[in-house]
């Protein structure tokens, strides 16, 4: 397969333009770093063109280049005039970033890489212990069909090959084209991990991936029941105070003797 990438920028004006295979235009603003995105399934003889206008202004000081990953790629430094790269597209190593660059006046890069999986979710998936759960990843309809998909299990900083056939009692995956569907049977809070799908191409495999969450049935009412002691220490310390202001407003009586009657003492003085 051959497919022409042809980019053309006019310096002079405000916008410039780039045109590939798929037939559509598009239009940035001059003087800052734009991205384009190629999607790539199998290997492709693919051919990258810059076009600099003949009027664009300073031409003989413009110089035009290709960057591989950062990196300047030999032999692809030419004088300002319509620059054509051949590449050669045949594994994972050959997709990337090129950037067509014309000194300091314009930057754009394509960004090789194999068709994205669609419908990740951005929030955790959850369920209870011993509960199953379905997680799915999915191609978009306008998306080439993958040769496979794998299942990985995020292991800190590794990942684990998920082998359903080994572990039958805890996962099964049903594959159908651009849809893969993977069951995880009797969950546990151990379960709660980065689950990754790859569709496999044959330029390398795109990777989605889905974050389980599992909790146990009474982990919804924590919040419940924080409020409700939050209320009972509440309504004790009002308690506590209405109990001691009424002590502090009770008067004082003095001794009493039999029968409830008050005794006083008199003290008697003689007379001389």
């Amino acid at each position: 397969r051959s497919v022409l990438l042809l980019l053309t920028l006019y310096c002079g004006g405000v916008t410039f333009f780039f045109f590939f295979g798929g037939g559509v235009d598009y239009f940035f603003p001059i003087g800052k770093s734009h991205t384009a995105k190629v999607e790539v399934s199998s290997p492709v003889n693919l051919t990258l063109q810059c076009n600099w206008p003949q009027n664009g202004k300073q031409a003989a000081n413009v110089t035009a280049f290709w960057r591989k990953d950062g990196r300047d790629i030999a032999g692809s430094h030419v004088t300002l005039e319509p620059e054509k790269r051949p590449f050669i597209i045949k594994d994972e190593e050959n997709l990337g970033r090129y950037s067509c660059m014309f000194g300091n006046e314009a930057k754009v890069d394509f960004i090789l890489a194999v068709p994205h999986v669609g419908n990740v979710r951005d929030k955790p998936l959850v369920s209870y212990v011993g509960d199953s759960v379905v997680l799915v990843c999915k191609m978009d309809d306008s998306k080439p069909e993958p040769r496979s998909w794998l299942w990985f299990r995020g292991n800190g900083t590794d990942k684990e090959l998920i082998d359903a056939s080994g572990e039958p009692q805890k996962y099964q995956i049903q594959n159908d084209g651009r849809a893969a569907k993977l069951h995880v049977y009797n969950l546990s809070r151990d379960d709660s991990v980065l689950f990754f799908c790859n569709a496999v191409f044959a330029l390398g495999a795109a990777v989605g991936h889905l974050q389980l969450k599992v909790i146990t049935v009474y982990e919804p009412l924590k919040p419940f029941v924080a409020i409700v002691l939050e209320v009972l220490v509440l309504v004790a310390a009002i308690l506590l105070f209405e109990r001691s202001r009424s002590k502090k407003g009770q008067p004082r009586s003095g001794p009493t003797g039999f029968g409830g009657r008050t005794v006083s003492r008199q003290r008697r003085f003689g007379h001389n």
